[in-house]
């Protein structure tokens, strides 16, 4: 703490310790207020202005303080002053004193407190941002909540101190007046608590509720102000028609059908969207091949004398094609009617915030009318105009599924999963690939040693990785494609040329935004869709999921959010639920993988939280030492002192599937000892998560109550 922060510490409490010290609030009870009001009327009848300036000053400081005695005082400021001029001294020094307590607890507790709570503040903080007015002037109204209390705790907070102050003075103004109002009938009041009768405070619980009701008609009145140029029907064809069949609309469709709601999915291309047909599902398949012959070059880790394996790229590129026939009825329009949606194949564009226009592949039209809209309409990979890209022709992780021969030269642009995944797997099966990054590392978001082991690996298998190299200039010289990118060194600004065949672009996906109505009806959009933290665009009944509403662009998310969006979209105005982001997983499927969930420690630095980490190394686990993939390790990081996990990363042979165990323990609260006293079996990976808070509890061990029982033992032993 710094010494500011402690001088004004030893301040108040000595101030504080002075007043109980002295007995000072003997002069704020009610019977020293009665026994004493005379005096005080003559003072005051002979120094008015001085009376009431001594009155405002003693009340700020008491307020400013905590310290009890405002109530006493305020009946005081109405039988001294009168009801007008008792209120206006009473709310102008209740504010300020309160505004004062404020700012005190935000100078000496905030840091401390968001470096211990950070992560759990952050939806607090939020919801201040948005609401803080609202909150704040319910708390006020409602005099079952100690004020002092509401001042310390709002100091805690982001709220800015005039919304602070102006809420205040405006939310105590009830409770002001009727407080004074007692005191100008002080001689009839036997009790502090006889001034509030059960029937008042009940008044008072119904007034509290009135920000609320304000903010549903602030709500309405928005609602109809961004409906006005629209005629609503008076009837429905539909409770949901949702745009786009990847993971976020057949997740969305399917609740509703569940719930028995009439639903329509549409989907211009192929049910399954990115995951199925051009994502997740053929790269993983890709990159299992690519596996299996990395492995026969490493025959004699597995005491094998040598292995080769036959192949045709081509036919390893016809089997991705299998796994998504494969794969495919489980997302196909069959399966999803027979679940009762009604699946239509075309091309949807919203007409009107309740009607959608559907073109049939045959080029009939339809329009449905409809109650709610969820927009799922996915994101395309994002292709940089950098000059001379289309000159070369590029390929995307949407069009290198088209790919039968197998390229000779690759370059591949970008560091992040899509391009890690997608470089190794061609490298394995013998391109001769060069990667280029512009930033300082592969894989930005994670920590620094994650980055440098996928790196290493990378170059360990003949991948040429530039760092720090940005594409400036595609040009074909001789009928040879050259990339010239210029290193981004200090000041060298030196050019590297790279010839290739074959050109991947994998710098990021951007949300399909247009073509579908979303400008002519006037949804709000920005890098996405904008949405609130119940997926509603602007127009409340229109909502978003998936790629096309971020913050995460994973399949697994984009199902996460259909929930909320499906629910929410069918029972709004009578329950809807605040989309939960608190325990998002996900995993990079190179070799090593990478598994993380929660924060690393690169979050937790720029976040300013306070941390621990406790890691364990997976070279020294018996199953992956028996597997020949002794690699890699686990590293959780707590809240200091405790078990309370606030993230992990996982590196190393099936990370995506050892992290599970973490995702359901950071999700319902499960801390590092209970993972210790869970038996995990042996010989397998998962070991390690048990391991690693093996490493925890020892470095927690407690050492005085160990020396002790090591005495006893010593004792036990007649030593």
């Amino acid at each position: 703490m710094s010494l500011r922060k402690l001088l004004v510490l030893a301040v108040v409490a000595i101030v504080v310790a002075l007043y109980f010290m002295l007995d000072l609030g003997s002069y704020f009870s009610l019977d020293a207020l009665k026994a004493q009001q005379a005096a005080i009327e003559n003072y005051r009848q002979a120094n008015p202005w001085l009376a009431a300036g001594i009155f405002f000053a003693i009340y700020v400081v008491v307020t400013a303080l905590s310290l009890p005695g405002a109530a006493v005082m305020t009946l005081a400021g109405g039988a001294v002053f009168g009801l007008l001029w008792g209120t206006v001294l009473v709310s102008f020094a209740s504010s300020l004193g309160a505004t004062l307590a404020f700012l005190a607890a935000r100078f000496l507790l905030r840091d401390w407190v968001a470096a211990r709570f950070g992560q759990r503040l952050q939806a607090i903080d939020a919801g201040i941002r948005r609401e803080g007015g609202f909150y704040l002037f319910t708390l006020r109204l409602v005099p079952v909540f100690p004020f002092f209390v509401i001042n310390l705790l709002m100091g805690l907070t982001p709220m800015r101190t005039a919304t602070f102050y102006w809420v205040s003075q405006l939310g105590m103004l009830a409770g002001t007046l009727v407080y004074v109002n007692a005191g100008t009938q002080l001689a009839g009041i036997e009790s502090l608590s006889g001034i509030l009768s059960p029937g008042l405070i009940a008044s008072f619980a119904l007034l509290g509720i009135f920000p609320l009701i304000a903010k549903k008609i602030v709500d309405t009145v928005k609602a109809r102000k961004v409906y006005a140029r629209w005629t609503r029907p008076a009837k429905f064809d539909r409770n949901l028609v949702v745009i786009g069949g990847g993971s976020a609309g057949l997740v969305t469709a399917y609740i509703a059908a569940a719930v028995k709601a009439k639903v329509t999915l549409i989907e211009q291309h192929k049910l399954g969207g990115d995951c199925l047909n051009t994502g997740c599902v053929p790269s993983k398949a890709l990159i299992r091949s690519a596996k299996f012959l990395s492995h026969t070059r490493r025959a004699a880790e597995f005491g094998c004398r040598s292995a080769s394996a036959n192949f045709s790229f081509g036919e390893v590129m016809e089997r991705v094609q299998r796994v998504i026939r494969q794969v495919e009825p489980h997302d196909s329009a069959e399966r999803y009617r027979g679940l009762g949606v009604d699946v239509v194949e075309g091309s949807a564009k919203i007409v009107s915030p309740w009607e959608v226009e559907i073109t049939r592949q045959d080029g009939t039209t339809q329009t449905l009318s409809t109650r709610s809209i969820v927009i799922a309409a996915g994101a395309r990979p994002f292709v940089p105009p950098i000059p001379g890209i289309d000159a070369v022709g590029y390929l995307t992780s949407d069009t290198i599924w088209a790919l039968r021969e197998l390229p000779r030269r690759l370059v591949v642009l970008g560091g992040g999963p899509i391009g890690c995944e997608l470089t190794q797997a061609f490298a394995r099966f013998g391109s001769q690939v060069t990667q280029v990054e512009m930033l300082p590392r592969l894989m930005l978001r994670e920590d620094v040693e994650v980055s440098d082991l996928v790196a290493a690996r990378f170059r360990a298998e003949g991948i040429d990785v530039l760092l720090k190299h940005q594409a400036k200039q595609f040009v074909v010289e001789h009928g040879e494609k050259i990339l010239i990118a210029e290193l981004q060194d200090g000041n060298s600004g030196r050019e590297v040329r790279i010839p290739f065949d074959a050109l991947l672009v994998a710098v990021g996906r951007v949300a399909n935004l247009k073509g579908y109505g979303l400008e002519e009806v006037g949804v709000t959009t920005g890098r996405t869709v904008d949405t609130n933290d119940f997926l509603q665009t602007n127009y409340p009944n229109i909502y978003a999921a998936g790629d096309v509403a971020g913050p995460y662009q994973f399949t697994h998310t984009a199902a996460h959010q259909a929930w909320y969006a499906a629910v929410n979209a069918l029972f709004d105005p009578f329950r809807k639920f605040k989309a939960d982001y608190s325990v998002i997983p996900w995993a990079t499927f190179v070799e090593p993988e990478v598994a993380r969930v929660g924060m690393n420690e690169l979050e937790a630095k720029e976040k300013g939280l306070a941390y621990e980490v406790s890691r364990y190394d997976i070279d020294d686990l018996d199953r992956a030492i028996a597997d020949s993939e002794a690699h890699g390790f686990v590293k959780v990081l707590t809240v200091p002192g405790k078990d309370r996990i606030l993230g992990v990363t996982i590196v190393g042979e099936h990370a995506g599937d050892l992290i599970a165990e973490y995702v359901l323990a950071m999700k319902h609260g499960i801390g590092l000892n209970q993972i210790l006293a869970t038996i995990h079996i042996y010989p397998t990976m998962a070991e390690a998560n048990k391991y690693v808070a093996g490493v925890w509890k020892k470095a927690h061990a407690p050492q005085a109550l160990l020396a002790w029982v090591e005495r006893f033992h010593a004792w036990r032993r007649g030593a």
